[in-house]
């Protein structure tokens, strides 16, 4: 946290309110890296347009996976909903970070079959042998 009184306030909010030491953690490292990113601004100074940039700026510039923009989001919407009570119009404005395509859990016989004929001899004798273990004819 610093030195930032600011930032031991909003910890012993969290505190109190029961909120997990993870959580808080969590959040006070975003809600800190938000004001960093506005030349340390104090948020009542700053709004929805600040927000808009900054989480703009996770997914452009510093390329963040969707899951932690969304928890930067988060935390910057308790430190304005909650904290400060003072709530954050619409965000529908930032440029949101992509998901990556997930991989298929499970494979085709034919995708398996063209998987084996096109590894190396060596390696192939292997994944034959796991394939005929794990699932036997």
């Amino acid at each position: 946290m610093g030195n930032s009184p600011f930032l031991y306030f909003i910890a012993d909010y969290m505190t109190v309110r029961r909120y997990s030491r993870r959580t808080i953690r969590s959040y006070v490292r975003w809600i800190k890296s938000y004001i960093i990113f506005h030349n340390k601004r104090h948020p009542k100074n700053m709004g929805t347009r600040e927000v808009i940039e900054y989480l703009t700026y996770l997914a452009t510039e510093r390329n963040v996976s969707a899951g932690t923009q969304s928890l930067a989001l988060n935390a910057i919407a308790f430190l304005y909903n909650k904290f400060l009570d003072d709530p954050i119009g619409d965000l529908g404005e930032f440029r949101r970070a992509s998901r990556q395509a997930k991989l298929p859990s499970v494979l085709t016989i034919d995708e398996i079959e063209r998987l084996l004929r096109s590894m190396q001899s060596k390696y192939r004798l292997m994944a034959c042998i796991i394939d005929r273990y794990l699932f036997p004819a």
